[in-house]
């Protein structure tokens, strides 16, 4: 009997579409889901859309330090001519006094071409610096996003293979019933047992089998749960290749405890997440420097006193190029509380980055033990197992020869049928030991 605390058992929210019409049956190793979910689990490939996000942001970055040409063109139509005030006196009026003169045209055409060139601004210059830390960012994320899935694969998929190990086991019980029946059967007909000894095993062999149906189903679940993590379609037909052995499970544990908490990809993302705070902190830093720019401009102007823009006539040009430094002198405090809140967010990260190393020792030292003692569990299950089997055999022989009693050989069926969930319980609890140790290590 599969335990409810196995992995797909917690999977029951995938049962729509169990029955659903299968169009495509695939084969896959443990590996080829794997990487079947990388191309295919939502949660990877929105992980993996996010880098290419960050590409199109350093882009922008970029430009920022690249130069901008934008260029413009318009025409004003002036109904009233602006009036400029000159002086009287230059034409002999009283001092104090003023002329109006109305000065140009009724039309005005200007076409220009700006030019900037940013030559040194230090948050740019440190925007420049991260994005190749921001791009490592994103891909250790889905580095991380993708160990998550790699984790329950694992999981899911070798307690689903460890489960033909149960239905083996169900259909060797229920075949061994299925002879008790029929010998039981035959001593009635002989007079050498009762009618009940006959209909108690018929029941025991009813409850086995409606145990087998509901194994199947918890099964048809687990692989609908696999599928989803591999972003697999429920009507599609799922066949795992990989076999599991009981030495292959023994076979596979390490008395190799030396591990690096660099090994661990969420420490990695915890390193590159200090890393950018420090770039964070460095930005807000330099933007007390000032800012030097480079700007330029061609452009043409027309005016004419009739609406004949685009006829010939005299276009008159005006170009420049100029330099501007912006000084930053008071801000009101601003940007030192964006520095000392952006040091106190790398303070909170460099914490997580010790709790991280105190939960990575325990764990390690956690999973190591659940997997030395699942593999301890599982050999003496193993040995149980074969043991109540040799005394159901036993057993069963007094029985046919009239030397033992119905009860006895239930008793036995009984503690068979429990060795044997103990056993396959054990496999479970190994299997997950495993994929927690190695994660723990960071070699899964």
């Amino acid at each position: 009997m599969i335990k409810s605390k196995s992995l797909f058992f917690l999977l029951v929210f995938f049962t729509s579409g169990a029955f659903a019409q299968t169009n495509n049956t695939s084969s896959f190793s443990i590996q080829q889901c794997l990487d079947y979910a990388h191309k295919n689990n939502v949660q990877v490939k929105n992980a993996l859309l996010n880098v290419r996000v960050q590409e199109q942001i350093n882009r922008g970055i970029t430009a920022a330090a690249l130069p901008s040409i934008s260029s413009s063109f318009g025409t004003t139509d002036y109904i009233d001519i602006p009036t400029s005030l000159i002086p009287g006196q230059i034409f002999g009026q009283p001092a104090g006094s003023y002329i109006p003169v109305k000065f140009g045209t009724n039309y005005v055409a200007n076409a220009s071409l700006q030019l900037q060139q940013i030559l040194f601004d230090g948050q740019v210059f440190v925007g420049l610096q991260a994005r190749a830390t921001s791009m490592e960012y994103q891909k250790k994320n889905v580095e991380v996003t993708e160990e998550f899935i790699k984790t329950n694969i694992y999981k899911v998929y070798y307690q689903l293979v460890v489960s033909k190990t149960q239905i083996d086991l169900l259909n060797a019980n229920i075949e061994r019933l299925e002879k008790l029946k029929h010998d039981a059967n035959e001593m009635y007909k002989n007079g050498f047992a009762e009618k009940l000894d006959v209909d108690k095993t018929d029941v025991q062999l009813v409850n086995l089998k409606t145990e087998k149906y509901k194994a199947l189903n918890q099964i048809a679940i687990g692989y609908l749960g696999l599928k989803t993590l591999m972003g697999m379609p429920a009507k599609d037909s799922l066949i795992l290749t990989d076999i599991i052995s009981y030495d292959q499970i023994k076979n596979d544990f390490t008395n190799d405890t030396t591990y690096q908490y660099n090994d661990r990809k969420d420490f990695q993302y915890l390193g590159l997440v200090k890393k950018l705070d420090e770039y964070n902190i460095k930005r807000y830093k330099l933007s007390y420097l000032p800012t030097l720019s480079l700007n330029g401009n061609y452009s043409k102007q027309a005016q004419r006193n009739s609406f004949d823009i685009l006829n010939k006539g005299d276009w008159f040009t005006t170009s420049f190029v100029g330099v501007n430094l912006s000084l930053p002198i008071f801000s009101g405090f601003g940007k030192d509380a964006k520095v000392k809140q952006s040091q106190i967010e790398l303070h909170q990260i460099e914490n997580q980055i010790d709790g991280l190393k105190l939960s990575i020792d325990n764990e390690v030292v956690q999973a190591k033990l659940n997997f030395r003692t699942a593999i301890r569990t599982l050999d003496y299950q193993k040995q149980n197992m074969q043991l109540a089997e040799n005394v159901y055999n036993q057993t069963k022989k007094k029985f046919e020869v009239g030397t033992g009693s119905n009860t006895e050989i239930n008793a036995a069926e009984t503690d068979l049928k429990t060795a044997q969930t103990n056993y396959v319980n054990a496999m479970y609890d190994a299997i997950i030991a495993k994929v927690d140790y190695l994660k723990a290590i960071g070699k899964l």
